[in-house]
C-alpha cells in the first residue's frame, strides 16, 4: 500500500500534467477567438462597404468585434480540466497535511502548494459571476509554472515545525498571505491583459492596419480591464495589510518585539508600498492607464521574489524553505 509521502507527489503531479492540458486548451479558445473574430471582422466589412463607403468601414475597424461565443467550447473544456485539476490538487495538499499532522504551508514547497490552489480558487470563484476565461491561459500558465518549479527545486520530506512556527499564527498570518497573493495574481494577469489592449487601441487610433495578437479584438477595452485589476488589487491589498499587521504579533510571540527589520519582514512592507502606490496612482487622474499597470505588475513580480529569491538565498529569522 503506498504511503501518504508518495500519493502526496503523485496527485501533484497529475493536477500539474491536467493543468498543462487545461492551458492547451484556453490557448485553443483563445485562438479560436482571434480567428471568429478575424472572420466576422471581414464579413462586415464587405458588408459595409458594399452598402457605402469607407467611412463605414473606418468606423468598423475602431469597433470590438463581435466574434467567438461567449461559450466557446474549448473554453468550457479549458473551464473543466482546470476544476479537475483544482480536485487533484486538493487532494496533494490535504495528504499532505494528513501526513505531516498540521496545516500544510510550514515550507517554501507547501507553500507553493497552497499558495497556487488559492490563485485557482479564487479565479474559480471568480468565474462563477464574471466571464473571466480569457484569463485561463495566464492563471493556468502561472499554476503549472510556479508548482512545476516548486516541485521540482523547493520539494522537501515532512519534518518537525520550528519553534517559532508552532503557533496559531502560522494558519492565520500564511493562509492569509496566500490568499492575498493570489488576488494579487489575477490583478497582474489583467493588469498584462491591459497593457497589451491599451497598445492595441493606441494603434488603431493611430489607423494601423497590424494591431496585435487577433484575441483581443473580444476582450474588454483598456479601462475595463484597469478597472478589474483594480479591484482585484484592492481585496488583494487588504489582505496584505492584515498579513503585516499578524506578522508583527507573531513576532512579538516569537521573537519578543514587532518590527526587526528582517530581510522578510522589510520585504513583506515593500510590497505593501509598492501596492499602496499602485492604489493611490489609479486613484490620481494622471497616474491611470499604463502606469499604473506598471504598478501593478511589478508589485506582484516583488511578490514572487519574496516568497523564492528572499526565502531561498537570504538567511534571517524567516529562513523556513526547508532548504538545506
Amino acid at each position: 500500500m503506498l504511503e501518504l509521502s508518495v500519493i502526496s507527489p503523485i496527485l501533484l503531479w497529475t493536477a500539474i500534467a491536467i493543468y498543462a492540458a487545461s492551458f492547451v486548451a484556453f490557448a485553443v479558445d483563445l485562438a479560436s477567438r482571434s480567428q471568429a473574430s478575424a472572420d466576422a471582422k471581414t464579413v462586415r466589412e464587405a458588408e459595409l462597404v458594399g452598402v457605402g463607403g469607407r467611412a463605414a468601414s473606418s468606423a468598423l475597424a475602431s469597433a470590438p468585434a463581435e466574434a467567438a461565443p461567449r461559450r466557446n467550447v474549448m473554453g468550457r473544456i479549458g473551464t473543466s480540466l482546470m476544476v479537475l485539476a483544482a480536485v487533484f490538487h486538493l487532494a496533494a495538499v490535504v495528504t499532505r497535511s494528513i501526513e505531516a499532522g498540521r496545516v500544510p504551508w510550514a515550507n517554501l514547497y507547501e507553500f507553493a502548494m497552497i499558495g497556487t490552489l488559492l490563485i485557482v480558487a479564487v479565479y474559480l470563484a471568480v468565474l462563477t459571476r464574471l466571464d473571466l476565461r480569457y484569463l485561463g491561459t495566464f492563471i493556468t500558465g502561472l499554476v503549472v509554472v510556479l508548482l512545476g518549479l516548486a516541485a521540482v527545486n523547493f520539494f522537501v520530506e515532512v519534518t518537525p515545525l520550528a519553534e517559532p512556527l508552532k503557533s496559531i499564527w502560522l494558519v492565520i498570518h500564511v493562509f492569509v498571505a496566500s490568499l492575498g497573493t493570489a488576488f494579487f495574481a489575477l490583478a497582474f494577469a489583467l493588469s498584462v491583459l491591459q497593457l497589451m489592449q491599451s497598445r492595441r487601441e493606441r494603434l488603431l487610433a493611430e489607423g494601423a492596419e497590424k494591431t496585435g495578437p487577433g484575441f483581443l479584438r473580444t476582450l474588454p477595452a483598456s479601462d475595463r480591464l484597469e478597472g478589474l485589476a483594480y479591484r482585484f488589487a484592492i481585496v488583494g491589498f487588504i489582505l496584505w495589510t492584515f498579513t503585516l499587521i499578524a506578522g508583527a504579533i507573531w513576532a512579538q510571540d516569537a521573537w519578543g518585539r514587532y518590527w526587526g527589520f528582517d530581510v522578510k519582514e522589510t520585504w513583506t512592507f515593500v510590497i505593501w508600498v509598492i501596492y499602496a502606490g499602485y492604489i493611490h496612482a489609479r486613484a490620481t487622474r494622471g497616474w491611470r492607464g499604463n502606469p499604473s499597470a506598471w504598478l501593478s505588475i511589478v508589485g506582484f513580480t516583488a511578490v514572487i521574489f519574496n516568497f523564492t529569491i528572499v526565502n531561498v538565498f537570504f538567511k534571517g529569522l524567516h529562513a523556513y524553505s526547508g532548504l538545506s
